[in-house]
């Protein structure tokens, strides 16, 4: 019975750290979250994406905040009630078993007491029948004197009468003990085990309740959370893929016109000879304009002339506006510098006029760079829009206008860091056989798959095929045949 109650005991604190587990779970789960909502920084609202995203991070911190309140409520609620309610079970089953305990010893000592007395009653009686025998004896002895035979008969009798005294003690004592035993087994265990199935009964009662208080505070926060997942439901519906498209297309077009057509140059005429204009004007080379194509990219120039020209304007206008609110804000700096100096001026006691100039200097000088590189990029920002207005007039009039190495160089290098990595196929292959790519760096086809050869064996007997899904790695290469 106590191995009963030991395991529904060990059963109740189980489940006490599993609240406590699911507190922990909790308070990490949102701090997690909020962690995450600071660390990402705030995205361009121009694409409808990046808003979206903002809102559904603002709708997960709500969450979060959701999340922790039932944390929170768990804590109070439940846990701490618990743990008080843990403490004041294990005393009281301490108390239970330490009165059983108490009971069980004093059965036990009532027992060896019985024992001792029915062994001290054996013993006697023993030594009565021995001394009433020796009294026969000697008083059939003829030999025997009458003094002899009077002896022998009081000790008999003597013995006889401590025989009956602890015959008497020991049926008192066995009548006591049945009785302890019968209050033991029908009154004081039962008692006790009654008590003790009070207490597991409030144990399991006390755990009920714990449930139905988990469950109550999850309904409180769930119209909230039903409106934090239906916000982020309603975010990932706004957004128009083909709006921010566009809006990327117009963040991003370079502003070059198309190359012209290349002219047929006709060798059978022969060769003219070069002449001084021609040795000392070489004929311009048209350099590929691949836009996905492998190239250096150049060093970013101060004036972003080595951007593209809708690239180069926009990246000077926002220059000039950062300069311009650089320069505003010095500005108001030397203005409050002033006033102060003139403060200090009319009342020498609230400070020293002569302790500004150095900072009003500073201010001066700042002021005068700032101008002097506004000044330099609103040139340079003048200068990207008529050169663009004059190229376009060229093209417009020109047709077949011939792009120059220089200019062909700087074209697409927004595109040189995201197209690095893209690798042609060498070829096509078969897969003859199905194979399982079990280990890193292997993947799985299957027979007559067709697959793009990205590189050839190396001696090992292994190559590296592309799928069709994406999805790249080695495979042997006898598994495979080449497609002509």
């Amino acid at each position: 019975m106590c191995s009963v109650h030991r395991c529904s005991f060990t059963f109740f604190i189980f489940h006490f750290f599993i609240y406590i587990y699911i507190y922990i779970t909790m308070k990490c789960w949102s701090l997690h979250l909020r962690s995450f909502d600071k660390c990402v920084p705030p995205p361009c609202f121009r694409f409808s994406n990046h808003a979206s995203f903002q809102e559904i991070l603002n709708e997960l911190n709500d969450y979060a905040g959701q999340r922790e309140l039932v944390a929170e409520n768990m804590m109070t609620g439940i846990c701490v009630e618990l743990t008080k309610y843990l403490q004041d079970l294990k005393q009281e089953r301490k108390t239970h078993l330490s009165e059983a305990k108490k009971a069980q010893q004093n059965l036990e000592s009532s027992f060896k007491h019985l024992e001792s007395t029915k062994k001290r009653f054996a013993k006697e009686w023993a030594e009565a029948e021995k001394a009433t025998q020796q009294a026969e004896k000697t008083e059939n002895d003829l030999n025997a004197t009458k003094l002899d035979v009077e002896k022998a008969k009081q000790h008999a009798h003597a013995r006889t009468h401590v025989a009956e005294e602890c015959r008497n003690d020991y049926a008192a004592q066995l009548q006591k003990y049945n009785k302890e035993q019968n209050f033991f087994y029908y009154s004081e265990i039962p008692q006790i085990f009654n008590k003790m199935q009070d207490m597991d009964e409030r144990r399991i009662r006390r755990m009920a309740e714990g449930y139905c208080q988990f469950s109550d505070i999850e309904k409180k926060v769930l119209p909230i959370i039903s409106k934090c997942l239906e916000g982020i439901s309603s975010a990932g519906g706004k957004i128009d893929e083909k709006q921010d498209a566009i809006l990327f297309i117009e963040q991003h077009k370079s502003g070059f016109e198309r190359p012209a057509d290349v002219d047929f140059e006709d060798y059978t005429q022969g060769i003219k000879a070069a002449t001084s204009d021609s040795s000392l004007n070489p004929p311009k080379v048209r350099a590929k304009l691949w836009p996905f194509s492998k190239k250096h990219k150049l060093p970013a120039a101060e004036d972003f002339s080595h951007l593209p020209p809708e690239q180069r304007k926009k990246k000077l206008q926002g220059k000039i506006d950062e300069i311009s609110k650089d320069l505003n804000k010095a500005q108001d700096q030397s203005e409050a510098l002033e006033k102060m100096k003139g403060v200090y001026e009319q009342n020498p006691q609230m400070g020293d006029p002569s302790s500004l100039e150095p900072q009003i200097t500073e201010t001066a000088q700042n002021i005068g760079r700032l101008r002097g590189e506004l000044s330099k990029y609103e040139t340079w920002l003048s200068e990207a829009v008529g050169g663009e207005e004059t190229s376009n007039t060229i093209n417009n009039n020109t047709p077949h206008s011939v792009v120059t190495a220089d200019q062909s160089q700087n074209i697409y290098t927004e595109f040189d860091d995201e197209f690095d990595d893209i690798e042609s196929p060498l070829g096509q292959c078969t897969a003859l056989y199905t194979f399982e790519g079990n280990s890193e760096g292997t993947i799985s086809i299957t027979e007559g798959e067709q697959l793009s050869i990205m590189e050839d064996d190396k001696g090992d007997g292994w190559m590296r095929v592309l799928r069709a899904g994406g999805e790249e790695g080695y495979i042997p290469s006898s598994y495979v045949k080449l497609v002509p």
